[in-house]
């Protein structure tokens, strides 16, 4: 028996470990106007402060709209609240529609773009205040790009399992351990993730006007597009920075990480402190680091713990070690009017699962950066079949088609005992799918959006089309975890948490970040 299946083997005596996973999503929408062009309306009223909204919000700009679940451990009701919460919007958007793809709605000019706005209160204003940052630093359309993040946890009964009983302290350094284990296998295997689930195989031509690229792109009409393509949101094109390509951050443990997280906040950057940081008695952006915040940081995964007030994210982790993972690689999935289906998150189920029970050997920033390359290959040529990736930074060569099939062998392998313990064949039905679009790359969703796309002569055109169809959705939905009238009381409390943070204020905007970057000069 192998250590995996050894590993396997032990979590699924209890067959209660996976019907107790925790998961949350986070889906980004523009809002966007009959035509397909932007909105450039303030956020909506009718769905209270985007501060305070603990479903609502806004990512960078006001008309790019952020949906937040809380954390449950049912994928029903999972899905059943980003339905809700996508009802409930779209009753307050006065007729304007929820862009249905990750890549943007025709942009004429960036200057349309309005930051999102948070209030007076200090932290309102530098939260604004970052996204300016953001703005000067990358441009305001790379930023609007929308995807989803899903957010995941193991029970208490994964890590029983595994270590057997130990002290609070054995038990925190354990689970850090664990998760960054699992974070190694993502950077390493990841990549089947946009090859079954990138939707970015085409853009519109107004997202790249006035940059450089050597992409080869061809065309349909406005839309430009790789014919072999899998994710360009993930692509250099896409939510990158260039910046941070040299920063050294390891994943061999929560010490590495948040030493090379904690350097790259420091370390200053010659291009940035050009743009200036307060300049006539206007700031441009938080400060001239490669990173403003932590948040600045680009990764396909990150490792989290919910903050505490006034905590920072790596202030949380330093404190309790890693909680949960964040996994960000995930494009909006065109086909569900909620930007990503059941199917999506059994899958994220199986291979965060098998990521975690699989051998992790440390890994060095040469051994890194190979699998960033494959990571780049992928997202740009995916449905290339035999399509070759490097094992490492081994010289060994394998096609995608050949190391995925390796992987599914064990992959089913974890979904057969998840379907044991939780009854049907739900977990092995998504495997055997996704197995099949292996040699069948057309079959992957960034296959089907590029072949509606050249159907309906555009992405403009299915994105309207498909915009169209889920407002019908959307507002024909009927409540299944929430309802109207909860949703309306966190309307108002949100109005008035914001209110009386602005109250609450008693430092100067200058002073306030002065103290919060305080621990920079530490």
């Amino acid at each position: 028996m192998t250590d995996f299946a050894a590993r396997l083997e032990k979590v699924a005596r209890n067959p209660e470990v996976f019907k107790h996973f925790t998961r949350g999503v986070e889906r980004e929408t523009l809002r966007y106007k009959q035509g397909g062009n932007l909105a450039t309306s303030p956020h909506p009223a009718g769905l209270g402060s985007a501060y305070s909204n603990k479903w609502i919000t806004t990512d960078f700009a006001e008309s790019l709209l952020e949906f937040i679940t809380p954390v449950s451990q049912d994928i029903d009701t999972l899905i059943g609240q980003l339905e809700d919460i996508h009802h409930f919007t779209q009753t307050k958007l006065d007729g304007e529609k929820m862009w249905p793809l990750s890549m943007p709605c025709y942009v004429c000019d960036e200057s349309i773009i309005n930051l999102a706005q948070y209030g007076s209160s200090n932290s309102g204003k530098m939260k604004t205040l970052y996204r300016e940052g953001l703005k000067r630093r990358y441009g305001s359309l790379m930023q609007i790009i929308s995807g989803v993040h899903f957010n995941f946890s193991f029970p208490d009964s994964f890590w029983d399992a595994l270590y057997g009983e130990q002290s609070e302290q054995e038990r925190q350094a354990s689970k850090s351990e664990g998760y960054f284990a699992l974070i190694r296998n993502y950077y390493r295997f990841g990549w089947l993730i946009p090859f079954f689930y990138g939707a970015s195989p085409a853009l519109c031509s107004s997202f790249i006007k006035g940059r450089e690229t050597d992409l080869p792109f061809e065309n349909i009409g406005e839309t430009l597009y790789l014919p072999q393509a899998t994710s360009l949101r993930l692509s250099d094109l896409g939510y990158t920075n260039s910046e941070q390509g040299a920063l050294k951050i390891g994943f061999n443990s929560i010490e590495e990480y948040l030493t090379g997280l904690n350097n790259a906040i420091r370390t200053p950057s010659e291009k940035f402190a050009e743009l200036g940081v307060k300049v006539d008695g206007e700031y441009r952006q938080l400060n001239s680091n490669v990173l403003q915040i932590e948040n600045e940081l680009y990764a396909p995964i990150r490792p989290k713990r919910v903050t505490q007030s006034g905590e920072k994210p790596s202030e949380a982790l330093t404190r309790g070690g890693v909680e949960y993972i964040e996994v960000r690689s995930l494009d909006v999935n065109p086909y569900s009017s909620v930007g990503i289906d059941k199917d999506q998150v059994r899958f994220l189920d199986v291979f965060l699962t098998w990521a975690a029970l699989s051998d992790s050997d440390p890994m060095d920033f040469c051994e890194q950066s190979c699998w960033r390359e494959n990571w780049n290959k992928v997202v740009v040529e995916g449905r290339k079949v035999g399509l070759e990736l490097q094992i490492g930074c081994k010289g060994e060569i394998l096609t995608l088609q050949d190391w995925a099939k390796r992987v599914f062998v064990e992959l089913i392998q974890v979904a057969e005992k998840m379907d044991e313990a939780l009854g049907g064949d739900a977990y092995q039905a998504v495997c055997f799918k996704l197995l099949s679009w292996i040699d069948n790359p057309e079959l992957t969703l960034s296959g089907q959006v590029l072949a509606d796309t050249k159907t309906h002569q555009g992405l403009g055109n299915l994105g309207r089309a498909l915009g169209r169809k889920y407002i019908d959705q959307h507002l024909a939905h009927q409540y299944s975890a929430y309802s109207e009238p909860l949703m309306e009381q966190e309307v108002v409390r949100s109005r008035e948490a914001q209110a009386a943070q602005e109250q609450a204020d008693t430092l100067g905007f200058d002073e306030f970040l002065a103290d919060y970057f305080s621990y920079l000069k530490q």
